[in-house]
């Protein structure tokens, strides 16, 4: 039996919250103490998404990230948001940007767990996904501002990403019963379009 080509596919990589930085990753400690106690359960790991794509027009990668964070100008940002609040925004301090970076790095790849997960293969998911990285929501970073049950982050990009190609995004789940916060605004916000 012949090979058959794939033309396109789209990958979810998790990568623990904080690879490669104290700061985040001391937050997130902190973070999922609070949370862990105030819903009376054990503490798990917290996971940052970010996704690559294969399209017949190339290779992207696909993540918010601060905006401080990268220079290169061909960094493919899309979008950008606030972070903590509406105001802050003003300062590169407190901004982050949806990236579709063609031929882009996700910072700390190496770190990912579990290796890269196919979320759908073929040239039109690929493209589709592609299509609607400028039209996500950008609300502030860390708040509800929408009325997800949640707060917006990077997870929640991804899950309405994948969700608005027609993945159940819902069924995703983080590696070794990890959590990724926000992920289930991005679901909800997905339902509502």
């Amino acid at each position: 039996m012949a090979a058959i080509a794939l033309d396109g596919w789209v990958d979810l990589h998790w990568l623990p919250l904080g690879a490669g930085g104290h700061f985040v990753r001391l937050n997130g400690r902190a973070y999922e103490a609070l949370a862990a106690w105030r819903e009376r359960r054990p503490r798990r790991a917290l996971f940052h998404s970010a996704l690559e794509v294969e399209a017949p027009e190339g290779r992207f990668t696909i993540e918010m990230a601060p905006a401080w964070s990268h220079d290169d100008p061909g960094r493919g940002v899309v979008a950008e948001g606030s972070v903590g609040t509406a105001w802050a925004g003003r300062l590169r301090l407190f901004r982050y940007e949806v990236r579709r970076w063609r031929d882009g790095v996700i910072p700390d790849l190496a770190e990912a767990v579990g290796g890269p997960r196919r979320i759908a293969a073929g040239a039109q998911p690929a493209a589709r996904l592609l299509g609607l990285v400028p039209r996500v929501p950008t609300p502030v970073w860390g708040r509800d501002e929408l009325g997800a049950g949640e707060m917006w982050n990077s997870n929640s990009v991804v899950a309405w990403l994948i969700a608005g190609i027609g993945v159940d995004a819902g069924a995703v789940v983080p590696p070794g019963g990890g959590r990724a916060p926000g992920w289930r605004a991005g679901v909800v916000l997905a339902g509502r379009d």
